[in-house]
């Protein structure tokens, strides 16, 4: 590994140190608080997490460079705390994010109805922006050039020939990446057409979507000091894009080399996408064994199929299947801390055992339904209709449904549904048992404003956001979301719509803090579902719409606070990170309603296939709808005698895992230097039960090259180059994805053949 030099002495001898502890695990969540505000009685040895005292520099050096683990590492080697006071809020960052947000949520919309869902990448949209913004800073004259006054003011105010700058930058991409902030309330819009064949009323649409999109920004800023301030708050998955930012504004002649490879990369993932993505499409997943049984007898490659495919839409498990297609595998894996990912692979070794064992175990009759479906079936193995047991109302029509008998569900939509239960129990006790002396602490040093985060003492000089605004905000949400829900068309009662919001607003911090410190969260959208269905039996849409409102509360927290933590990073004031994000969420929604009515519209015979093809699948609105009509038949379903008791029951085995995962540390001390996380790992047990599967054993790949070795190993082209080249990564292949969506894939949608990514 020497690069010719001597290296700097180790702490420890490698050899002799045990292997989790080599690991050397990244992002280690270890609130760091100055020694000024912690006493003794702040340490809790036994604790999984405990909190530091900067009095020594305890970074570690590989050949002079240091070994990024931990937030605080970030903030001091990482990302500048450099502030050049260049303006935010422009008519060019307005204009800029206004027209992204219309494309990102076009394209978003659409992967709602693909095989394999996604959003559009962050790091996509803010090279758009940053080309464009470039352009316009190039291309326009100066006001100087100009003797009229007025017409100087009037370039000024459109940032004619000024240049682009790196908070405008921000917000710009702020503003286009907000735009699916509002999507949970299209889909439900989407199940309504698809499988009731109605659609709410306009003034509905509009007010509902209002409330749905904004509800949770309030606990966003409540919850600031917690979630957002500490330099332990990294948001990990963000990375990349700060880095990327600072990268393209500061230091240009500096940065020249890195930004040249930045483009060279960027246009080699560009070229390489056009061949998985449409010449080649079997590079988006192989797999030696489904070739090498080709020719096998049919019962033979079916079981290869479900074990080793994936490449197609609820194919099989992936196991040993790699993807070449950056699409699907992204640069979240470059930039998610190891410790995140090595929770995530135990879960998915649960996962290929668990998916197994229960289909050819036949648990819950599982064969005689597909091995992955988010369809709801009937007793003889057929689809079932919707419209079969619901009366003109909307809700369950209990005579037909004695007719008809209960819907199964695939054993994987089971497993799936148990794990997120499961990993909704393990996040609330593991917050509360190993990060709540932390948070408390947290708390305090806001209060004081002596949080020692370099980047949050240099925001103290821009005004906070008052209050009363997230306040305000919450109240006209809650209003519009009265109005809509007292005119019946949701089926959902006032005190089952503040019930949503209770339950929501407590999940919230809980989520909001795994996601600051690991860069990933956990599926909190069952738990919603199943109170749902506990207080409102036999009401479907009442359910969607229930789990809608709760489910968005926790996903604004974590959305908002995510931008507000890159706010902090690059100087970015306050209020324009509030307002923008506000501005975006509502224009993206819009967007995003147009979309859906046209998909649903034209692609509704195949969005309603159980299957799919290889270019759409309605598998996550029907996923949608299963969950909804199974929480309505919650008591049949999921009661003491349902067929499906295991599912409500993961919350209370959930609850129980970090208790667990505790008294080891009690009972075996060294416990507590392994970097296990049990909600992690339950959410991954279960993560992937529909959809295409390939791309999982090369984000592992993608993950042990980049945060085991290279940040161990390399750390000076870590720090430099891997937040850099995944970006130029992500930007290539959805550049080409983009350009393919609406240049060739819209055209040949009905010609294009399923075989075409099929492991035969």
């Amino acid at each position: 590994m020497s690069d010719g030099g001597e290296d700097p002495p180790i702490v420890e001898d490698e050899e002799d140190t045990p292997l989790l502890k080599k690991l050397d695990v990244t992002g280690a969540p270890r609130i760091t608080v100055s020694a000024k505000t912690t006493d003794s009685s702040s340490h809790d040895t036994d604790r999984e997490d405990s909190i530091d005292t900067p009095d020594k520099d305890d970074t570690v050096y590989v050949r002079g460079d240091p070994v990024i683990k931990n937030g605080v590492d970030v903030s001091k080697f990482l990302v500048s705390t450099r502030d050049d006071g260049d303006p935010a809020l422009t008519f060019r960052s307005i204009a800029l994010g206004t027209v992204f947000t219309a494309l990102s949520s076009v394209i978003t919309m659409l992967y709602t109805f693909k095989p394999t869902q996604m959003q559009v990448s962050a790091v996509f949209l803010q090279l758009m922006v940053y080309v464009f913004g470039e352009a316009w800073a190039f291309a326009t004259p100066r006001p100087d050039r100009f003797k009229w006054r007025r017409l100087q003011n009037t370039l000024r105010f459109l940032n004619s020939g000024q240049p682009f700058g790196i908070k405008e930058h921000v917000v710009a991409s702020l503003i286009a990446s907000s735009g699916n902030n509002g999507l949970s309330g299209v889909e439900i819009y989407a199940v309504e057409r698809l499988f009731y064949k109605q659609a709410v009323s306009v003034s509905t649409a509009l007010l509902a979507t209002f409330s749905i999109s904004l509800c949770g920004f309030v606990l966003a800023g409540v919850l600031r000091p917690l979630i957002v301030y500490p330099s332990e708050m990294v948001y990990w998955s963000t990375l990349p894009q700060v880095v990327l930012f600072q990268n393209l504004h500061f230091d240009k002649s500096a940065n020249r080399e890195r930004v040249k490879k930045f483009g060279w990369v960027l246009g080699f993932a560009a070229v390489w996408e056009i061949f998985p993505a449409y010449v080649v499409t079997w590079f988006g997943g192989i797999s030696v064994f489904c070739l090498a049984s080709m020719h096998a007898p049919e019962g033979t490659r079916t079981i290869f199929s479900t074990i080793f495919g994936g490449a197609s839409s609820n194919e099989g498990l992936g196991l040993f299947n790699f993807s070449f297609d950056w699409q699907y595998i992204q640069s979240k894996y470059l930039s998610l801390p190891f410790k995140q990912q090595l929770n995530s692979w135990i879960g998915y070794g649960f996962w290929y055992v668990a998916m197994l064992g229960l289909y050819y175990g036949n648990a819950w009759d599982a064969k005689r339904f597909p091995f992955m479906s988010t369809s709801l079936f009937m007793k003889n193995g057929t689809v079932l209709s919707t419209s079969s047991i619901f009366n003109s109302h909307g809700t369950i029509d209990y005579t037909k449904l004695d007719e008809i008998g209960l819907p199964y569900m695939t054993s994987s939509t089971v497993w799936g549904y148990f794990t997120m239960n499961l990993a909704i129990g393990a996040l609330i006790t593991h917050v509360l048992i190993f990060y709540g002396k932390d948070m408390v602490l947290s708390w305090k040093q806001s209060r004081s404003r002596t949080q020692p985060d370099e980047h949050y003492q240099a925001m103290l000089k821009y005004k906070e956001v008052p209050m009363w605004w997230y306040l305000a905000l919450f109240g006209l949400c809650f209003v519009a979301g009265l109005v809509v829900n007292m005119s019946g068309e949701t089926t959902l009662p006032v005190w089952g719509y503040i019930i949503a919001l209770i339950v929501g607003g407590f999940i919230a911090p809980f989520s909001c803090v795994l996601y600051g410190l690991y860069g990933t969260g956990v599926s909190t959208n069952q738990l919603s579902k199943m109170v749902a269905g506990i207080v409102h039996p036999g009401r479907p849409l009442a359910n969607l719409y229930f789990a809608s409102w709760s489910h968005q509360v926790i996903l604004l927290a974590v959305n908002l606070s995510n931008w507000l933590k890159v706010g902090q990073y690059t100087k970015v004031p306050h209020r324009v990170m509030f307002g923008t994000q506000v501005y975006g969420t509502l224009l993206g929604a819009a967007f995003n309603y147009i979309v859906m009515t046209t998909i649903v519209s034209n692609q509704r015979e195949i969005l309603l296939d159980p299957v799919g093809n290889n270019v759409w699948s309605g598998s996550t609105i029907q996923s949608l709808n299963s969950q909804a009509i199974t929480w309505a038949l919650a008591k049949e379903i999921y009661g003491p005698k349902g067929r499906y008791l295991i599912v409500p029951l993961g919350i209370v085995f959930g609850l129980a895992l970090p208790i667990l995962h505790w008294g080891l540390i009690k009972i075996f001390p060294r416990v507590r230097k392994w970097p296990l996380n049990t909600a992690i790992i339950a959410s991954f047990a279960g993560h992937v039960y529909h959809g295409n599967t390939s791309w999982i054993w090369s984000s592992i790949a993608v993950g042990v090259f980049s945060q085991f070795w290279l940040r161990r190993r390399l750390p000076r082209i870590y720090n430099n180059y891997n937040y850099l080249i995944g970006a130029a990564l992500d930007g290539g292949s959805q550049i080409v994805i983009f350009i393919l969506s609406f240049a060739v894939f819209g055209a040949i949608v009905e010609m294009a053949p399923k075989s075409l990514t099929s492991q035969y």
